[in-house]
């Protein structure tokens, strides 16, 4: 009884969570707060009244930006017997099957009518909509439901959901990865719970935060990242609880090569800091001379001299507080650089993703001295040339069995009228079994 209730609180909205609001193909990650306005697709509401429903939950927008939940529809079809024709080859579009104008449609808003309402209205005055068949009569009432109905479903984030929402609204930040190769990469790189999994993405963080969600909180992540810190947009609208994140580590790309060798030093301290009150000593020490100079002129300006003291000995202390908080980032970011260090330094990870707007070529042959004997790795790419300079290089190097580069394409099957246009971007992806007297390497 309890683990069902707890299940039942599992999947229900709460406050503060990450959520996915979703409108026919259009996704947005958002955080539900108290009282903060939302814009979706180009209309404005609250989440408050979500908090208690179910994850899944269909909501209608009223007045006030409110939510109410959707009543459920009745089965019987709006349009009665739901007569159709056997083909559309009568009818002509000349724009006068429609006897409901724009004003009319305004002023049945007006008088309160809603979505389903007002399509049956437009339903009722068509002229031609029983000459059309029955799969034309589904179409127009499915645009007519986008256009007039204000609906929104809210859903729980996972790896898919996300996947879709970034490769639809903003596909350059994931280096236009479909969810289906990221599927794949997951399968090939062998993720499950209790692993070590080395993680090198320039994908916002979805490659991480997907690896993390199938490893269920269990195990270690390492994010390989460049430049001055970690990009993790992606991993904050997965909504994971606290523990999850102790599992996660990071460690800049940068240092592979001193570790590697052994002459990374995680036990110095940040010299900046050792600059900083130096420099604030030097400078001290230069106006002293000045103040001595003009000790006349303070002797004669007591009272703003005071208050200037009292102006400097604040922005003193200000600056010394500032110096303390770099002071402890600057320990914790050593704590956590000693700490994958350590579990880099065993050499014994489980498993390797690579997904990254760089040249996989330098990064993999850095990062495959880290996996244990016969375990995989994926690389992923945008372009197939860089995986075909990875696949000669390995093939070269030895040392690697079941070498494979592949090459994906994705079209979604519809029976009645197939899309016009679909992506044209392919899903490159090498998968190996390195094999170092038995290691494993997989290049996807």
């Amino acid at each position: 009884m309890a683990d069902h209730e707890d299940d039942d609180y599992q999947c229900r909205i709460k406050e503060g969570d990450y959520v996915v609001l979703k409108r026919g193909d259009i996704f947005k990650a958002m955080q539900i707060q108290p009282r903060k306005k939302v814009i979706f697709e180009k209309q404005w509401f609250f989440l408050d009244n979500a908090v208690g429903h179910l994850y899944g939950a269909t909501f209608e927008i009223v007045s006030g930006g409110t939510l109410q939940p959707e009543k459920p529809k009745d089965t019987v079809s709006s349009d009665g017997s739901k007569e159709a024709g056997t083909d559309n080859r009568n009818i002509v579009d000349d724009g006068k099957s429609q006897k409901l104008t724009r004003d009319d449609i305004e002023t049945l808003k007006e008088q309160g009518l809603k979505g389903q309402q007002i399509i049956d209205q437009l339903i009722k005055n068509s002229s031609t909509f029983r000459d059309k068949t029955e799969y034309a009569q589904d179409k127009y009432i499915k645009k007519k439901k986008k256009k007039y109905e204000n609906t929104v479903t809210i859903l729980k984030p996972s790896c898919r959901i996300l996947a879709l929402m970034y490769h639809g609204r903003e596909p350059g930040k994931i280096c236009h990865m479909r969810y289906d190769t990221l599927a794949q990469m997951l399968t090939l790189a062998n993720i499950h719970a209790g692993s070590k999994v080395l993680v090198f993405e320039t994908c916002a963080g979805l490659v991480l935060g997907s690896v993390m969600e199938r490893m269920g909180g269990y195990g270690s992540v390492i994010q390989m990242y460049p430049g001055g810190g970690p990009v993790r947009a992606g991993v904050e609208s997965f909504g994971f609880p606290a523990h999850f994140h102790d599992m996660l580590h990071e460690f800049p790309i940068c240092h592979v090569n001193s570790l590697l060798a052994g002459t990374l030093d995680t036990t110095a301290k940040d010299t900046n800091t050792d600059e900083t009150k130096s420099n604030m000593a030097a400078e001290e020490e230069q106006n002293q001379p000045e103040a001595d100079e003009q000790g006349s002129m303070e002797q004669q300006n007591m009272e703003i001299n005071t208050g200037d003291e009292t102006g400097q000995d604040q922005e003193k202390t200000r600056k010394e507080a500032k110096a303390q908080e770099k002071k402890a980032r600057l320990e914790e970011k050593r704590k956590k650089l000693a700490a994958a260090a350590a579990l880099l330094e065993g050499r014994n990870a489980d498993g390797l993703v690579i997904a990254s707007r760089f040249h996989p070529c330098p990064v993999l042959m850095g990062l495959l001295k880290f996996l244990s004997p016969s375990r995989p790795f994926v690389v992923y790419s945008q372009y197939k040339e860089p995986l075909i300079e990875c696949y000669t290089k390995l093939r070269e190097h030895g040392g690697t069995v079941n070498l494979r580069l592949t090459d994906t394409w994705l079209r979604h099957y519809q029976v009645n009228s197939p899309y016009m246009s679909c992506s044209s971007q392919e899903s490159t992806v090498l998968t190996p079994s390195l094999k170092r007297k038995s290691l494993t390497s997989f290049l996807y």
